[in-house]
């Protein structure tokens, strides 16, 4: 190639066919820029001819150190994948440890689910574009996203008492109930992202440079996205109408009123627009739970029971939250197998559990959607330009510890 260009410089500015340089070359892993993942890009000029997904490289071992932990030892463990979604991840894990011990959640427990799952999905999408925003150089959406995630930070530190592993849902129920404090936190946050989501179409979504990224970058047909095994967002970009609230509900979702969002434009925009829509179904589940929560127990009756009488005087009838009996440290559920899928932030979450009737599992197994995004980010790549992977890389919102699990 220096030849090549010497040549030109001699011959006065005369044209020369050049011809474009193959190679191979490493992104990642670096946590400031492609995150825990090694993507090995094979290019020829600048087209990427095949990528190498390479993930493992903060792999939290949840599955295996689950065979030596107890099903309660268990909860901050399996939230550690996606801390950011912790409540989906921790919510996901108990639904299967119910259904093998057969225990019924008081309805107001339900609404409580919903409600911290979806300040959960809204503060993970926040998260999301604000990794999006600053992977194509947009440095005030990434301040933004990460400053509204705050807000919502907040609330489930008030609601939980942890800023992010919360460690809320429990076998049976949840540890703490709504306050007065907290509904006003929640009101005053849901007008707050209403009003910023217009500055965020404003300066974002309808920036020309933005959409010059992001639209018909990185697009995957119907047919590809089912193919493929994508899931949320990116599932719903490509025109698949498919949710895990609306397939199978679970807490409080078959009462409450919400839409899903699909587009059928499968590019990295359409992925985008359906993550701020879905922040805008979230607030209207926010509101409607605020509204229509009922009154009533937060914790089953058959553990609620087990609390002495006066840890109940002075936490549950003083300041509303539970003190879990003793049964929880080492419990023993009967032996059997459960599934269980919940809609998490970046889409479907499975857990696989089974019970030897032992205090611990005998086999743990999470499949996270980031997990399948790494075969959909590989196809994706193939045939793109190079200044365009950190396009499809953030509209996928692929997120590395999640999918090392």
């Amino acid at each position: 190639m220096t030849s090549q260009v010497d040549d030109l410089m001699k011959s006065g500015g005369m044209e020369l066919d050049i011809v474009p340089v193959s190679g191979e070359l490493n992104v990642g892993p670096q946590h400031p820029g492609s995150g825990h993942l090694r993507i090995f890009v094979k290019l020829n000029g600048d087209i990427i001819e095949d990528a190498e997904i390479d993930p493992g490289y903060v792999h939290r071992a949840v599955e295996k150190l689950g065979e030596n932990r107890n099903y309660i030892h268990l909860i901050p463990l399996v939230e550690r994948p996606a801390i950011l979604d912790s409540v989906n991840m921790n919510l996901g894990y108990i639904l299967a440890v119910e259904k093998i011990l057969n225990v019924d959640v008081p309805e107001r427990a339900q609404y409580l689910r919903s409600f911290a799952a979806e300040i959960s999905r809204i503060a993970s999408h926040l998260y999301g574009m604000g990794i999006l925003a600053i992977f194509i150089g947009h440095s005030t959406g990434f301040m933004w996203g990460f400053g509204d995630r705050e807000v919502w930070v907040q609330i489930l530190e008030a609601l939980t008492g942890a800023r992010i592993t919360n460690s809320y849902i429990i076998p049976g129920g949840v540890r703490r109930d709504l306050t007065p404090a907290i509904i006003e936190m929640t009101k005053k946050a849901i007008a707050f992202q209403r009003k910023k989501i217009k500055d965020w179409e404003r300066i974002f979504l309808n920036n020309p440079n933005i959409k010059a990224r992001l639209q018909d970058v990185g697009v995957m047909t119907r047919e590809q996205a089912i193919e493929w095994g994508a899931a949320g967002p990116n599932l719903r970009g490509s025109g698949v109408y498919y949710d895990a609230r609306k397939s199978e509900p679970y807490g409080a979702y078959s009462k409450l009123d919400f839409e899903i969002p699909v587009y059928k434009e499968g590019d990295g925009y359409a992925r985008t627009l359906v993550r701020f829509e879905e922040i805008e179904q979230s607030l209207r589940i926010l509101e409607q739970v605020i509204k229509d929560i009922p009154e009533g127990q937060i914790l089953s009756d058959r553990f609620f029971k087990q609390i002495p009488p006066t840890r109940l005087k002075k936490w549950w009838e003083g300041q509303r939250r539970i003190v879990m009996p003793g049964y929880y440290a080492s419990f023993r559920p009967p032996k059997g197998e459960a599934i269980s899928r919940v809609e998490a932030g970046r889409g479907e979450l499975v857990y696989y559990v089974v019970s030897d009737g032992s205090a611990k599992p005998y086999r743990l197994r999470m499949i996270t959607p980031s997990y399948r995004s790494i075969y959909v980010m590989k196809n994706l790549l193939k045939g793109a330009r190079y200044a365009d992977l950190v396009s499809i890389y953030g509209s996928l919102d692929y997120f590395p510890p999640e999918a090392d699990r």
